[in-house]
């Protein structure tokens, strides 16, 4: 049970960090006057990551079998 906690915590990390440089990708890129949509498919894939995310442990948590 620990490997699976150990490696929920490290998805959450890079989905954070994901996110973040999208973020400061959009910021720098919008203060530059450069195309943003590099920066947006970071964040869109962050928010994905975190959908599938929060599903997996939603199923964990309830027990639910997956396979």
């Amino acid at each position: 049970m620990e490997g699976i906690v150990l490696l929920s915590v490290i998805y959450w990390i890079v989905v954070a960090v994901v996110f973040l440089i999208g973020i400061i990708k959009i910021i720098v890129a919008s203060a530059d006057n450069k195309p943003v949509k590099p920066a947006l498919k970071l964040v869109i894939a962050s928010v994905i990551m975190l959908v599938i995310g929060v599903g997996a442990c939603a199923a964990i948590l309830g027990g639910i079998s997956v396979i």
